[in-house]
Parts: C-alpha cells; structure tokens; sequence
C-alpha cells in the first residue's frame, strides 16, 4: 500500500487513560478557542490526515511553504496549516502547555506551545492565494483572524465528528483497512464540494478504468455560505453511488476540512492528503479548488510539474471540462469532441438553480433524476422558508 506522506501515519490522538489525564489537565491550562476551520484541521492533524504535520506550525515552517510550497526540512507541503490567537491576546505561553477549546468553549484537546508569531496576511494572501481582494472567500477568512500565530504539537482527546456524517467519517487508518479488505491496491480519489453531475460521473468513470477503484471523498468541513450544505451533497451521492456505480469498485467517506479555495496550492494538497488516506491516484480537474476568476483553468494542473513526481508520489490524473454531445451520443471533452459548442449540452449553474427551484428536472444528460430530485427539494425549501420570513 502507499506509504502516507513523510513515510509514517501521525497519529495524535489520546486514548482511555491519557485521554481521562489530558482532559484533566487542560481544565488547569490557559485556553485558546478555535474556529470551525482550525478544528476540523486539528483533528486531520490527529488522525494523520495531515502526515507529516504532528501540530499547527511554527514560524519557520510556516514561511517555508508560504514562500516556497515546502516545510522547513524540504517536504512538499502547498498549504499552511495555521491556528490564530483570538482577541490578539499574548499567551506568553512558550515552551508550556495550552488547551485548545472548540468553539463552545469545551477543551479538545492539549498543545506544545514551541512558537508565536507575527505574520503578515497581505502577504499570506498574495502567494497562497494569489490575491487581495477582498471578495476572495480566502481572503474573507484571513480578515477574520488575527496576525498572530501560534505554533507546536497536539494531542487530542476528545473528537468533535459531526453525527450528521458520523456513518461516513473514516480515519485515514480506516480507509487503509477498507483498501486492503476489499483487495484494492490502486484507488483513485475524487474530491468534490458540489453535487457530482454528469461530467463529473463521466471523470470518475474514466478513472477507474485505470485503477482498481474509486473513493469518493467529498469535503464536508467549512465552504461558503452559498455552496450546497455537505448534508444536501451526501444525499446526492448516496443515490448516485445506489443507481450508477459499481458496489465492489466504489467507495463513499467524508473528507473533514474546510474549503482554502486556494486554486492550485489546494489541488496539491488535496492530492497529500489523499495519499495519507491510502489512495494512489487523484482526479484533477478543471479549475480545481478554483473561485470566480481568481485561477487559470488548468493552473491546477501546472502546478504539479513543478515537483518531482517521486516526492508528490500520488498520480494526479488531469481531466478537461465534459460535457454531453449530442452529435457524439454521449459525454465528451475537448480532448476528445470534435464537434462546435452548439452541439454541446451546457447548462449555467444559475440556469440550474433557477430549475431546481420551480421543480423542473434538467436534462438527463446533464444530472442523472434521482440527483436532480434531491437538489429540487432542497431548492424549494430555501423558497419556502424565504416565505416564511
């Protein structure tokens, strides 16, 4: 199976009577409340979902992948993985202990404090995001914490997993058991923050007449307020993966962290931690992990070449926007249609929205109807209760 990034699974995550002992001992600490993203990435970092990270980074690590995409010690890692002090309070806490508290208030969990530092958001914002302005939900976000980070190992004792995913939330140990159960030695992964349509069907199944399998592996943690609820997506997939897959070739688990629509940067690190789940390939699409007009539509593909492909060690599978032919008979993309756009079936998502919302089913060879009719219901419930209020 391949090896988790970094060569080992971190695990952080306290057990029966270190568990009892750390929940003790943090009622006795200064606390730091975390916000909805710092706690779903506390507890990947746990899991090992972030192998090799063991904590929130320091200063070093954190300029190195901010400058350079890679930790201090040369590892590729796209993203920094950052927890803020809240209020810009100095904990003056270096070398000592700190309970992390989710956003209630309740301690999690217990961290090494090894650093605290200022940074710099504009600059945080240029490169990672590769813009300012303010419009950008990353952005958004950066203007909502403050500039100073604190950085060092967790232990976590208690986990904070949403029951509305609970029957779908693996470990990445427990994808690997899952892999090894079912005799899947290459899987490819597909990562997703919409409903999947047509096009995305068709990318998935391309892919797996590659490998030996597919894990759909939707991303549940903290998107913008416009996006589809996970809870709305995973009832999508249920029924996509019910009527139109392969039972002994597919595969359903949530992917717990929240959205950096970070472009390209995000495309590679959504690919480590793939890896870190057991996976072997991933599915890059067009204008992965994109917003608005932020990123080029195959930046997210580029970008993987400036890595030596032994140190990403996943394979990234890159796919051009599909679509539904209709002089083709069925779905296609540029690399393969050679017929003008008229031909094609290409529908705006506001077009979408606007159906879904008056009951109207799209065509078929755009979503399939059993979506269709999960997405109509939750339209229509946001147009009742706009009538409510």
């Amino acid at each position: 199976m391949i090896a988790p990034h970094g060569g080992r699974l971190v695990n952080r995550i306290a057990e029966a009577e270190e568990a009892v002992a750390l929940l003790d001992q943090a009622k006795g600490l200064p606390k730091l409340l975390l916000n909805r993203r710092e706690l779903s990435d506390l507890d990947m970092i746990a899991t090992g979902a972030m192998s090799p990270l063991e904590g929130f980074m320091n200063r070093e690590d954190y300029q190195s992948v901010v400058d350079f995409m890679r930790l201090k010690n040369g590892m590729v890692w796209s993203l920094p993985v950052t927890l803020s002090l809240k209020g810009g309070h100095n904990l003056n806490q270096i070398g000592q202990e700190v309970a992390l508290c989710e956003p209630g208030g309740e301690p999690v969990a217990v961290m090494e404090v090894d650093d605290q530092f200022k940074v710099d958001k504009e600059q945080e914002a240029d490169k990672v995001l590769q813009t300012t302005e303010r419009a950008h939900p990353g952005v958004q976000y950066l203007d909502t914490i403050s500039d100073t980070y604190v950085g060092g190992k967790v232990k976590l004792f208690k986990r904070t997993k949403d029951p509305a995913f609970e029957k779908w939330a693996l470990d990445p140990k427990e994808t690997r058991v899952l892999f090894k159960t079912k005799g899947w030695k290459s899987i490819v992964a597909f990562q997703t923050r919409n409903p999947i349509h047509r096009a995305h069907e068709y990318l998935q199944k391309c892919a797996i007449e590659m490998v030996d399998a597919l894990l759909i592996h939707p991303l549940v943690g903290e998107t913008k307020k416009d996006d589809i609820p996970a809870e709305v997506r995973m009832k999508c997939y249920e029924v996509l993966i019910e009527n139109y897959y392969a039972k002994n070739r597919a595969a359903i688990s949530v992917f717990p962290a929240a959205m950096r629509y970070a472009g390209p940067r995000e495309a590679v690190w959504h690919a480590l931690c793939r890896k870190n789940y057991g996976c072997t390939h991933f599915i890059v699409g067009r204008d992965h992990a994109g917003v608005g007009n932020y990123y080029g539509p195959f930046d997210a593909h580029y970008i993987f070449s400036e890595f030596d492909p032994e140190e990403i060690a996943i394979t990234p599978l890159f796919f051009d926007n599909s679509f539904w032919c209709k002089k083709c008979g069925g779905m296609a993309s540029s690399k393969t249609c050679p017929h003008s756009g008229d031909d094609h079936i290409s529908l705006s998502g506001t077009k979408v929205r606007e159906m879904f919302a008056k009951g109207e089913i799209p065509p078929e060879e755009f979503t399939r109807p059993e979506v269709a009719k999960v997405l109509i219901e939750y339209y229509q419930s946001l147009g009742k209760r706009g009538d409510q209020d």
